[in-house]
């Protein structure tokens, strides 16, 4: 059984997607809807433009799901079906590349709402209000257990449970920051500050929810036409009113991402192929179940050499 993943925000770079447009007329396609749907060039930033704007969250989740939809209609060329695949789940804004993908959002469609959450997100928490942190070498538990005794009054919550050795906290900076000091007296190997703009996946993320609830009611959502695993819940779902109400709760709940690979893997799943830009998320799944191949499609080598075999 083979499932798809879509990556999240801190993959992106300058020229991703390019070659796949340049080799694939239908891969093309998907950035040209991206830029109508925006009314705006995004596709020259993507391969042209500064790194530092592309990483803008408004910025870099459209442009992700873009790059992920693109080798997703490369993969189609090439006779690689959804219909091939029993799961999708993607991380963080992954899930709508996920269900743009399973077709349950259209390309459009799902650019909007990412520009929409890239701006709700950013502008939630004012810039050095929050912060984020990666505690590696540390359990989901321990990690959790630290987060609440670190927040003293403030937010600091588990934000992202990515593998068995490496799970992110969020909320208020101090409350980050007195998390990596428990950490390290708890035995993390390494606590380290995220270079991100807003403390994402958590409570102080609550006014851009109320944003993104507005945003997703009104658009169609259809049921997806493979399982989505979502992060909330690290197990499928298909209802797509189910999945409206998960979107929302996303923004400031956990990205359960260690449980969703091991959901994936205990259904069945032996091979999962990392849709888009990066390689982050193939080796979190190593981490998680060894057991499991994994492949990164992003380029039209990649794509060759999955036809190939």
């Amino acid at each position: 059984m083979r499932a798809f993943v879509f990556p999240g925000q801190g993959a992106q770079t300058i020229g991703m997607g390019k070659a796949l447009a340049e080799a694939y007329p239908a891969a093309q396609a998907v950035f040209d809807e991206v830029d109508e749907a925006l009314g705006e060039k995004l596709s020259a930033l993507i391969w042209e433009g500064e790194a530092e704007t592309l990483t803008l969250t408004a910025n870099a989740q459209p442009a992700l799901m873009a790059t992920s939809l693109a080798a997703i209609r490369a993969l189609e060329a090439e006779g690689v079906a959804m219909t091939d695949v029993s799961f999708v789940a993607g991380h963080s804004l992954g899930e709508y590349s996920a269900l743009a993908a399973a077709g349950s959002l259209s390309v459009g469609d799902a650019a909007k709402l990412l520009r929409v959450r890239g701006d709700a997100m950013q502008n939630a928490v004012p810039v050095g209000v929050g912060a984020m942190a990666a505690l590696l070498g540390l359990d989901f538990e321990t990690a959790r257990a630290v987060a609440a005794e670190a927040a003293q009054g403030e937010v600091c919550q588990a934000a992202n449970d990515n593998d068995p050795s490496q799970v992110v906290v969020s909320g208020h900076k101090a409350a980050v920051e007195r998390a990596c000091e428990l950490a390290k007296e708890k035995g993390a190997k390494r606590a380290l500050l995220l270079p991100v703009s807003a403390p994402f996946h958590c409570a102080l993320m609550q006014p851009a929810a109320d944003v993104m609830e507005e945003a997703l009611g009104t658009v169609t959502l259809s049921a997806p036409r493979v399982p989505l695993v979502a992060n909330v819940r690290a197990e499928a779902v298909r209802d797509a009113d189910t999945i409206r109400s998960l979107l929302v709760e996303q923004v400031t709940g956990s990205v359960r991402w260690r449980e969703s690979v091991a959901y994936m893997a205990a259904q069945g799943v032996t091979e999962i192929w990392e849709v888009g830009a990066g390689k982050a998320l193939s080796g979190m799944i190593k981490r998680v179940d060894r057991s499991v191949a994994t492949k990164a499609i992003g380029t039209p080598a990649d794509v060759a050499a999955v036809i190939a075999n």
